[in-house]
């Protein structure tokens, strides 16, 4: 699988949205912001490199949330073509892994697009403001666990941005499956 690079403009805002959740909710960015930043995250339940990291994902979102940086996941797979996407099997996968925040349906993609994600897992980290300020890896695993002793990169890089604000300097793009796009 090839990497896709893509054009990262930081210190842009975040796109509002408005998703049903899994938990029978609609959540717009503000409702999941944390009072110290916040990770949205792109994925879907098939793919096996969101697979392979969703319960260090679980983890290590909790240890985020419970240091005041707020978390949501958004699916936005054309359901159609790839029924393991559908919100049904959303709600089975996120009682399934324990997910601790709203797993979001992106069905028409216009919040996948508006961010501009291109992968399963894609992680975008905002600073208290709001304001976009990491766009890395949750860590160096890929559909294996990361070597003993890898860094929690997006731990890492929220906790530094909660501290000060700034843009973390050091940032490894995350690499997956394509986006499942629907044909127009």
């Amino acid at each position: 699988m090839a990497a896709s690079p893509s054009n990262i403009l930081f210190d842009l805002p975040a796109p509002d949205f408005a998703l049903p959740g899994v938990d029978g909710k609609t959540h717009s960015f503000a409702d999941v912001a944390g009072e110290k930043g916040t990770v949205i995250v792109f994925i879907c339940n098939h793919c096996p490199y969101v697979v392979a990291v969703i319960d260090r994902l679980a983890a290590d979102a909790r240890t985020l949330m419970a240091e005041g940086i707020g978390f949501a996941a958004i699916c936005s797979n054309d359901a159609a073509a790839y029924p393991d996407d559908s919100f049904p099997r959303m709600n089975a996968f996120a009682q399934r892994h324990a997910l601790p925040f709203p797993y979001l349906h992106d069905e028409s993609q216009q919040v996948a697009r508006a961010y501009d994600a291109v992968c399963t897992p894609d992680f975008f980290g905002y600073g208290a403001d709001g304001k976009l300020k990491y766009r890395g890896r949750l860590d160096e695993g890929r559909t294996a666990p990361p070597p003993a002793g890898a860094r929690r990169e997006l731990v890492e890089a929220m906790r530094a941005i909660a501290g000060d604000n700034r843009i973390p300097p050091c940032q490894t793009p995350s690499m997956g499956c394509s986006i499942k796009w629907k044909n127009c």
